[in-house]
């Protein structure tokens, strides 16, 4: 498990003994692997951490990484390297894979701050946050229609019929709700470079607002695929 953005904590290398930070997968000295890495996923690739992430540098990073890491490099090495060179591959997999997507990286980087993200705090009471619930006010009475048209068309199909306007009207609605998802998404890049340039305090109010596009958007992520998996049932 990475550690919470503590990644200059330096540590002496296993085969030369000179310090090095510790977010690092090789010794900069004598080139050796290393134990897999206590810093962030950012540090992995040698990227400050931020939102707005150069996509291009981090590809680079993980392509060389990967290729340093590659089995064939530690035929010959000691049998903690070779265990090393996969937990470090594994490791690198998934941060490049968290980090790539932009909706993972920002729920990856914002828990690293201490932000409560997921299912499993979606409707808690957060401190300082408006409206926690885990439904969209806006949206209420628009998913309750849905829930009861996805219900009539799921009980349709069981009975071996159809109903064409019934699935214009999912169509219709799916096509409002991506239309929603890209607003958020929107609203979540200009909220990056909120994060990015801001001060502490300006984090803070970034932070809070991220959060709750992030539950908006997972909410309405669901009735897309709700909707999505009804139609093509």
């Amino acid at each position: 498990m990475l550690k919470v953005l503590d990644s200059a904590v330096p540590v002496a290398c296993w085969s030369c003994a000179v310090a090095h930070n510790d977010a690092t997968l090789f010794c900069p000295h004598c080139s050796k692997i290393q134990p897999p890495p206590g810093g962030d996923y950012f540090s992995v690739f040698g990227l400050v951490p931020q939102l707005d992430l150069d996509l291009g540098m981090l590809e680079h990073q993980f392509h060389k990484l990967s290729r340093k890491l590659h089995p064939d490099r530690f035929a010959r090495a000691h049998e903690k390297e070779k265990q090393w060179s996969l937990a470090d591959t594994a490791l690198l997999n998934d941060a490049y894979r968290t980090l790539k997507d932009p909706i993972r990286r920002t729920e990856y980087l914002l828990k690293l701050h201490g932000a409560e993200i997921g299912e499993e705090h979606a409707g808690k009471d957060r401190k300082d946050q408006k409206d926690p619930s885990r439904v969209p006010a806006d949206l209420l009475e628009e998913a309750f229609d849905l829930n009861m048209q996805l219900e009539e068309m799921r009980m349709a199909k069981k009975m071996g019929d159809t109903d064409p306007d019934l699935q214009l009207s999912l169509q219709q609605a799916k096509k409002k709700f991506d239309g929603l998802l890209d607003d958020v998404d929107r609203d979540l890049r200009a909220q990056w470079k909120v994060w990015d340039a801001g001060c502490e305090n300006a984090r803070q109010e970034s932070q809070k607002r991220m959060v709750g596009l992030l539950d908006r958007r997972r909410y309405i992520g669901n009735l897309v695929r709700d909707v999505t998996e009804t139609l093509g049932a």
